[in-house]
Parts: C-alpha cells; sequence; structure tokens
C-alpha cells in the first residue's frame, strides 16, 4: 500500500515537472507567434519571401531533422507504444519552423508544436533523470496533456485529450496527465499570456434543434474526413513530383502567395479574425473551402505547426454558413462546428466536446458531444494524427534518421 502511494506521488511530481516544461514551453512560443503573427499583418509583402521560408524549413528538416520529421503523429506514436521517445531536437526545429511559416503567412496551427514541444523536452528531462522505460512511458501520454492544455488554455480537455489519442486510459497515464495540464495552463496565465477570450453560449438542444444538429454534424464530419484525406494525399503527391524535399515547401509558399494575392491575405496564418466574424454569423460561404484549400497547400507541401487552428477556423465558419439554412443560431454553431470538424478529424470526440465547454461554458457540451460523435463516425480509418499514431505521416519527408539527441 505504501509503495503505491509513494508511486502515484512520484507520478503527480514528474507530471507537475512536465507541466512546467509545456508551460514555459508554450508561453515562449505563443509570445513569439503573437510578435510575428503581428509583424506578418504590418507588412503584407512578407508573404512574397513564403516559398525562401519553406525552402530553409525543408532544408533544415531534410539535413538535420531526422525522427523528428515524424511531427506529431511521432509524439502520439510515443504515448501509445513507447519506444525510444521523442528526440530532444524537436523542439527547436518545429518552434523555429512554425515561427517562420506564421511570419510569412503559412496557413498552419500551433498545438502540433505545444505537443512536439512538450514530448521533446518532457522525455530529454527524463533521460537527464534517468527514469525508467515505463516511467518515460507514462510520461509520453502526459506531455500531450500538458503541450495541449498549455497552448489552448483547457487543461480539463488536455487530459481527455491524451488519454484518447494515445488509446492508455490507464490510472498512471491519469495521474500523470492531470497534474501536466492543469500546472502547464498555470504556468502559461502566471508568465503572463492571455488566451483569446471566446462568448459564453447556450446551445439550444430540444427537439426541434435536434435534426438541425444531427444534419450540421454529418456536414462537419464530411469536412473533417476531406481534411484527413486530402493532406496525406497532398503529401504523397508532393513526393512523387518533387523528389528534393526541401523544394516542396518552397512551391507550396509560391502557390500560397499566388493565391493570396488573388484571393487575399484572410485565409493565412491561424486566420483567427475569420472566426471572430463567424460567432457574429458574418463568414463567407467560401470561407470554410478557401481555409481548407490553403491549409492542405502549406502541410502537404511541408511546413510545420499544427492542424488544429486550422480545424477550428473551418468548423467555425462553416458552422456560422450551415446556420441559417438550418435555423440555428450562427454563435451556438460556429462553436459546435469549431470543435467538431477538430474532433472527427483526430478521432478525439469526448475532447472536443470537454474543449466546448472550457471555451463556450458547459451548456455546450452536450450539443457538442452529440454533434462530435455523429462527426467521428463519418471519418472512417485514419485520423490526422494516424489513429494513434501506428504510422508517421506528419512532419515533411526528410533523409534517413539521425541518431536521437
Amino acid at each position: 500500500m505504501r509503495a503505491h502511494v509513494v508511486r502515484n506521488l512520484q507520478l503527480l511530481t514528474l507530471g507537475a515537472l512536465s507541466g512546467v516544461l509545456a508551460g514555459v514551453a508554450s508561453f515562449v512560443f505563443l509570445e513569439l507567434l503573437d510578435a510575428v503573427t503581428d509583424t506578418r499583418l504590418d507588412h503584407e509583402w512578407l508573404v512574397w519571401l513564403l516559398p525562401l521560408a519553406g525552402l530553409f524549413v525543408g532544408f533544415v528538416y531534410h539535413r538535420v531533422g531526422g525522427r523528428a520529421g515524424g511531427g506529431t503523429a511521432l509524439a502520439v506514436s510515443e504515448a501509445h507504444a513507447y519506444t525510444i521517445g521523442a528526440p530532444a531536437r524537436m523542439a527547436p526545429l518545429v518552434l523555429g519552423g512554425t515561427l517562420l511559416g506564421h511570419l510569412f503567412g503559412a496557413s498552419v496551427g500551433r498545438e502540433g508544436t505545444a505537443v512536439q514541444m512538450s514530448a521533446s523536452l518532457t522525455d530529454a528531462g527524463a533521460r537527464r533523470l534517468h527514469l525508467d522505460h515505463d516511467q518515460r512511458a507514462t510520461l509520453a501520454r502526459a506531455a500531450l496533456a500538458g503541450g495541449f492544455g498549455a497552448v489552448f488554455g483547457v487543461p480539463f480537455a488536455g487530459v481527455v485529450f491524451a488519454l484518447e489519442v494515445a488509446r492508455r486510459r490507464t490510472w498512471r497515464a491519469l495521474v500523470a496527465a492531470v497534474p501536466a495540464a492543469f500546472v502547464g495552463h498555470g504556468v502559461v496565465r502566471l508568465l503572463g499570456h492571455d488566451h483569446h477570450p471566446r462568448p459564453n453560449i447556450v446551445v439550444p438542444f430540444d427537439a426541434g434543434n435536434v435534426l438541425g444538429l444531427v444534419a450540421a454534424g454529418v456536414a462537419f464530419g464530411l469536412t473533417a474526413l476531406a481534411f484527413a484525406r486530402v493532406v496525406p494525399l497532398t503529401k504523397r503527391w508532393m513526393q512523387h513530383l518533387v523528389p528534393w524535399a526541401p523544394l516542396r515547401p518552397a512551391i507550396g509558399g509560391g502557390a500560397t502567395a499566388v493565391l493570396a494575392l488573388v484571393l487575399g491575405a484572410d485565409y493565412l496564418g491561424l486566420s483567427l479574425p475569420l472566426l471572430d466574424d463567424a460567432f457574429l454569423g458574418d463568414a463567407g460561404w467560401h470561407d470554410p473551402a478557401l481555409k481548407l484549400l490553403f491549409t492542405v497547400i502549406a502541410l502537404g507541401s511541408g511546413f510545420v505547426g499544427g492542424e488544429v487552428t486550422p480545424l477550428f477556423v473551418i468548423g467555425g465558419t462553416l458552422g456560422s454558413v450551415l446556420a441559417e439554412p438550418l435555423g440555428l443560431a450562427p454563435v451556438a454553431l460556429a462553436a459546435v462546428g469549431l470543435v467538431a470538424v477538430f474532433g472527427a478529424a483526430a478521432h478525439v470526440p469526448l475532447a472536443s466536446a470537454v474543449m466546448a465547454g472550457e471555451l463556450f461554458g458547459p451548456h455546450t457540451m452536450v450539443p457538442a458531444l452529440v454533434v462530435c460523435l455523429i462527426a467521428r463516425v463519418l471519418v472512417i480509418g485514419d485520423g490526422i494524427y494516424v489513429d494513434g499514431g501506428e504510422r508517421h505521416a506528419g512532419g515533411p519527408a526528410h533523409a534517413a534518421p539521425a541518431a536521437v539527441t
């Protein structure tokens, strides 16, 4: 009994240490991300340098990336079935690559960066502490909770995300994941970063609205399915057509710059103003499709960052557009769409429903869960994290893996 208590106290402490690493890394990343985004918005001509940024990021990953090129899928894979952990080089590589992409306008997200940094730094710390294999495996799951909870300000969802996406729903994983997520979130707030506020929403959930929510769930699921299929298809297509890996993001950057010239700059970077429009009911019918297009080009050509925030924007704008024909309030369906498209694409409907409660208030959780489950059923096969990460699909293609450092 005493040994059991001591072991749990050790896991709580190690999980909290993982949360500190995740929180500090997420704070630095979020602050720098705000700075580079403001710079890009003040100097719209920077998008024309995106091909050069893509060439540089692709070349660096090609030369020194090694296993770090596995990206978020590698972090999830190690959490699902731990082998040797995430390489230490993953944290600086994904941080620099993501910031460069956002500085010049690549349509990528931020959760991948936070999760990869958390996984990389946590495993590096575990190696320095000479922890055994089982402890490192447990911390690999806690790192997912810490990174996700810290970067979005949703610690409850971070815990559920880690257990759901890694499919390791054990007591040990829970004991380590809870402090990782809450400490990570607390560190970000303590250091002074304020997350973008979202409205408190009540989603009507009665007989008159159920059919509309079901129809919306089908639309969100089909959109998530398209995203989960088209991004890896684009990666394979680019690998076939462009054998030299660094050239792929350069081509993607050029395509993005041309599209921005023709269609405008609204779909570059995180595109959070599109979400603000969605909650006001001002999203255009073309916004979800164009954000999806820009994101497929960025991720499919090899830019690093993440998928979640673009999926938020795609789902939020789609919900806003569908609200009037389905007889629902734009703000309510935008909130549900924001989490549902991500939840279906990532195969994490429970985490997405919990996230809805943390972002928009507890009244959104039940309708969000129903819609997320409907959407998830339609995304058959692999999700964006390759259904637990059994195969690594994330990150730019690279040369033969280098040694883990």
